[in-house]
């Protein structure tokens, strides 16, 4: 492939025109494209998000890539966004051989091991639970709920009466609701809504064997949705089950009774996957920021109700924020940040001045993370200024693939992880203010920001 092309496909790669590349490489005949055209033609493919597409391509020089590292990467990636984490697993591990140390492999092959596992697990589970339901068993009970326990499980409040709560359901707006939901909602359910449809509970916590996007052993829940359709909160109403799988994409595996803190980002459902639609079902976590990842519960709806604890039992924001100021007061920077920060001669005393930031951010937040807010944008942007001070020819993947290096994975003065997508918006942001401009395929700020990094660093 002419050298012209692969410059003019890297730009189109460089500011997200995958469909682009993938027109353009379309036009050369099957016969003529060599190794790296359908690489590229298999990476706007999944870049796209069309993962059986770019396998198809992958496949195509499967011979030739075996000994390529970034193949395997590639088809670890596709992969694993079709959840197919045990062949992922292989992939990533192939690239870990051929290719040591790389951590965006590392991190990939850590997950898709951890999930091929989880997954395996999942289905055994599901298959015993099946089998049991088709012998003739039930999880039904008949009095799930004692008057006593009822009376002390709803939190008051005037959000609770406002978003969630009802008058006690009529059997006929049960079976009105059940038609429309095509699944028969568990007689512990029902019991609990007679009592009061929906609300908050006074324990909003759960434990998990797992962890989730939450916390490392838990998840909580905002509230329970009612059985209605007048409250947003209620199976039926504009947030509902119906919305949430429709518009959210959460999988149809049975009806969302529990909305949670993030927003949207994650939920609890009812899981019919072994009992069929008439059947008494499991309850699960099911995380959209985890690309719909499903996490077991409670084997059924009165386990879970019983299940839930309070917050109090897993509050370590003290001790966590205590360890973070530590963290970032005398962590050790990350070899990269250090020979970043080595000839900077703009700033005085620039390792202090990144660890003051930080500590606000810890401060206001309590861990150490970098988000969407005012001051993770100062961070964001003091990282790009030292790299493209070090490193003036980075493109947009150049510096993706290295940020991570900086502080995300940085070890003692690190976060242990980021969200790839908090960067991505961020660069798109400061490209469409006009503050980083791109040239060729590189990527740099403008002089007049650059100066605005620096003041904002001075200042600590």
């Amino acid at each position: 492939m002419e050298q012209k092309l692969i410059d003019q496909l890297n730009e189109w790669h460089e500011v997200d025109e995958h469909q682009r590349i993938i027109d353009s490489l379309s036009q050369i005949p099957d016969e003529e494209r060599d190794y790296e055209s359908i690489s590229l033609l298999a990476r706007a493919y999944n870049n796209l998000g069309l993962y059986k597409e770019a396998l198809y391509q992958f496949d195509k020089i499967s011979e030739a890539g075996k000994q390529d590292s970034l193949w395997h990467y590639r088809v670890g990636f596709a992969l694993y966004h079709l959840k197919r984490y045990e062949e992922a697993a292989q992939a990533f591990n192939r690239s870990d051989q051929l290719e040591p140390g790389v951590k965006s492999t590392e991190y990939f092959l850590r997950t898709s091991t951890h999930k091929a596992k989880k997954q395996k697990n999942e289905e055994h589970r599901l298959a015993k639970k099946q089998a049991y339901f088709e012998l003739g068993g039930s999880a039904a009970k008949e009095s799930p709920f004692s008057d006593m326990f009822l009376t002390d499980f709803w939190e008051d409040s005037g959000y609770a009466r406002t978003s969630y709560q009802s008058e006690p359901p009529t059997d006929e707006l049960i079976a009105s609701i059940e038609k429309e939901l095509c699944y028969k909602l568990p007689s512990s359910y029902i019991h609990l809504m007679k009592h009061q449809n929906g609300g908050v509970p006074k324990n909003t916590y759960f434990p998990t064997q797992e962890p989730t996007s939450w916390a490392e052993d838990h998840i909580a829940i905002t509230g329970i949705m009612g059985i209605g359709r007048e409250k947003s909160y209620s199976l039926g109403g504009d947030l509902g089950s119906p919305f949430m799988i429709e518009e959210w994409g959460y999988p149809d595996i049975g009806v969302v009774i529990c909305d949670c803190p993030s927003a949207g980002h994650d939920v609890v459902m009812l899981d019919y996957r072994a009992c069929g639609k008439a059947g008494e079902p499991e309850v699960v976590h099911v995380d959209q920021e985890d690309d719909y990842e499903i996490t077991f519960l409670a084997d059924n709806f009165e386990e879970f109700i019983k299940g839930l604890v309070s917050e109090e039992q897993y509050d370590t924001s003290e001790e966590d924020k205590e360890e973070a100021l530590d963290k970032v007061a005398h962590g050790k920077f990350s070899p990269l940040l250090e020979e970043l920060c080595t000839p900077v001669t703009e700033v005085e005393q620039v390792e202090q001045k990144i660890r003051s930031i930080c500590t606000r951010i810890v401060e206001k937040k309590g861990h150490f993370s970098f988000h969407a807010d005012e001051l993770s944008y100062v961070m964001y942007d003091v990282q790009f200024w030292l790299y493209t001070k070090s490193y003036p020819d980075t493109s947009r993947d150049q510096y993706a693939a290295a940020y991570q290096n900086i502080i995300a994975f940085g070890g003692e003065f690190g976060q242990g992880g980021y969200g790839p997508s908090f960067i991505t918006d961020w660069l798109d942001h400061r490209i469409e203010e006009g503050r980083i401009v791109q040239n060729h395929g590189t990527i740099r700020f403008t002089n007049a920001f650059a100066k605005e990094v620096i003041n904002k660093l001075n200042e600590g």
